[in-house]
């Protein structure tokens, strides 16, 4: 049986949706970002115990199918921002259409309806926020964040950096209070 989490946007949420379920005997067969996928079949009890534990961590279950759909963008957008190097081969609208199984008219203004921002805007605050990350590592310079995060160039990024941010990428870095967003926040 698959359970739809709203809010679940890191590995330690993964790991907290595991222990949660571990502690009602329950066993999964897998937990990613949105959902987890439970071997047993679930009684109204155990939802409702495994739902007043995830909120304590700001997690909760989903039933609702606009509100699942609308987490499925966010964590298929957040799985590619964050969480791989993959360069989406079209443009994401016709991704997001590709992996979620809808027209991208539809998802869009669902997502624009429940989220009260756009898809694009939703994808760009979570890019700058990666770059943000890069930057304050400080591993790699502003040409090789630019390449992986699929900026045409370092001028682009810049730009929109410097739109979402109101700060250039070497102002940001140079500041001493680098404060960057949870990613539940964006």
């Amino acid at each position: 049986m698959k359970l739809y989490i709203k809010n679940m946007v890191c590995i330690r949420c993964q790991l907290v949706v595991k222990s949660e379920l571990e502690k009602i005997g329950l066993h999964h067969i897998y937990v990613k970002i949105g959902e987890a996928n439970i071997i047993e079949s679930i009684t109204p009890e155990q939802i409702d115990l495994l739902d007043k534990a995830l909120r304590k961590s700001g997690l909760e279950i989903m039933d609702d199918k606009k509100s699942v759909l609308v987490e499925k963008i966010k964590s298929t957008i957040i799985e590619l921002v964050h969480y791989t190097d993959e360069q989406i081969k079209v443009n994401l609208s016709d991704y997001l259409s590709e992996r979620l199984n809808y027209d991208y008219t539809y998802l869009a203004n669902l997502f624009s309806e429940v989220k009260g921002t756009t898809i694009e805007k939703f994808y760009l605050n979570h890019k700058i926020e990666k770059v943000k990350e890069l930057i304050i590592y400080n591993q790699l310079n502003l040409s090789e964040i630019a390449y992986k995060m699929h900026y045409s160039s370092v001028a682009h990024l810049s730009n929109q950096f410097k739109k979402f941010t109101g700060l250039s990428p070497s102002h940001f870095k140079n500041l001493k209070n680098k404060r960057r967003g949870t990613l539940e926040n964006l």
